[in-house]
């Protein structure tokens, strides 16, 4: 099920009253860029990706549009042991995975993670020779990042230091930090992501100025780049 996160993510600026153009400047792009991918002629890159959600307050659920189940919809563990209030585990089949397909052969499944869940869970792909920025620039965002390298190789630029990762390897890091990943095999690189704690940075956002306060998440500051953004959201910790 690939997501039409165009869509979705006209509709959270829109919702939050920010103009092409704002957005743009906030995230250090074109307007242009922006108005193609909401149009779905084109995908962001990892790093534009980041910087949206982060300046819209975009959770992952919403943007590939998944609908958390009904609390009563769970079937409770009571019916078969006899304890209350306990509720199974939910079950996403891998035909059922939301899909991000990004520019420069990205690709993200988001795997199962409850309602209010603390983590964005993620199954990610990166083709050979892909980058989560194609610029070449290293990303920071909110969170806790963890990983498990389950085949190919990906190579992680974190700040001045380059590591490859092959598979049975993981890593760690806070995520404000800035990094970049690549592949630079000739096979595809797959792994298993956790970002920890980017949802909760996201719900905490104050409402921008001159918005309507119960939908608007980013700032009004005059941000330059998607690492001003960033910076910004740090700065409220």
């Amino acid at each position: 099920m690939t997501a039409d996160i165009g869509v979705r993510l006209r509709e959270a600026r829109l919702q939050r009253g920010m103009s092409l153009r704002s957005v743009a400047q906030a995230v250090g792009v074109s307007a242009s860029l922006i108005s193609q991918v909401e149009t779905g002629k084109t995908q962001p890159s990892v790093s534009t990706l980041y910087a949206l959600v982060n300046h819209l307050g975009v959770s992952m659920d919403e943007l590939m549009g998944v609908v958390a189940p009904l609390a009563d919809q769970g079937t409770t563990v009571s019916a078969a042991f006899g304890s209350t209030g306990a509720v199974e585990p939910a079950v996403q089949r891998g035909s059922e995975n939301p899909v991000l397909e990004m520019e420069n052969g990205v690709h993200w499944e988001r795997l199962a993670v409850g309602e209010g869940g603390p983590a964005d869970a993620l199954l990610v792909s990166y083709d050979p020779g892909a980058s989560s920025s194609i610029e070449g620039r290293l990303m920071r965002h909110s969170g806790v990042e963890y990983a498990y390298i389950l085949e190919g190789e990906i190579t992680l630029q974190l700040e001045f230091t380059t590591h490859v990762l092959h598979p049975g390897d993981s890593l760690q890091f806070d995520s404000v930090r800035p990094h970049m990943y690549s592949n630079n095999g000739d096979v595809v690189a797959r792994g298993i992501w956790f970002v920890v704690g980017r949802r909760h940075q996201n719900q905490s956002m104050p409402s921008a100025a001159g918005a309507d306060p119960s939908l608007a998440r980013g700032s009004d500051a005059r941000l330059t780049s998607a690492v001003d953004v960033l910076q910004a959201m740090d700065d409220l910790r």
